[in-house]
């Protein structure tokens, strides 16, 4: 049903344009002959433009209520489901054995829970560095 409503709201698109383009010019750059005092085609001028505003206005119509009915449509197969509908089975989904969630892994990669501190680094048999003599490499802010 889209689909088709799709494909006649576009032609209803160009032929509005063709329309609005054969409309006699006020000194634009319509395709409608602009000054001729003559018969031009099968109308008088004034036979012409009144059909012509009038295919405009009813193409016009056309166009948006084609365009209201796309959004109409669009809406209502983009309405929200409730979560309560369709579960089929009564127990909650299980989770991958190997999907991580992120708390998980701070915990593992911090060591602790929350905001916990991640405890002290082991003790090591090694000694710690001295630290360097004599002036800093790079001038410190006072």
């Amino acid at each position: 049903m889209q689909t088709v409503l799709i494909v006649v709201h576009l032609l209803i698109v160009l032929a509005l344009i063709a329309v609005v383009l054969l409309q006699r010019s006020e000194g634009g750059l319509g395709l409608g002959g602009g000054g001729s005092g003559g018969v031009s085609g099968f109308m008088t001028g004034r036979g012409q433009a009144n059909a012509l505003t009038r295919a405009t206005a009813i193409l016009a119509a056309l166009f948006f209520v084609t365009s209201m009915t796309l959004a109409v449509l669009s809406h209502r197969s983009a309405a929200p489901k409730s979560i309560l509908e369709g579960t089929g089975t009564g127990q909650p989904a299980q989770q991958a054995p190997n999907a991580d969630n992120l708390l998980d892994t701070l915990r593992r990669q911090g060591g602790g829970e929350g905001g916990a501190q991640a405890p002290a680094a082991p003790a090591s048999h090694a000694p710690a560095p001295a630290a360097p003599s004599g002036p800093p490499d790079a001038p410190q802010s006072r």
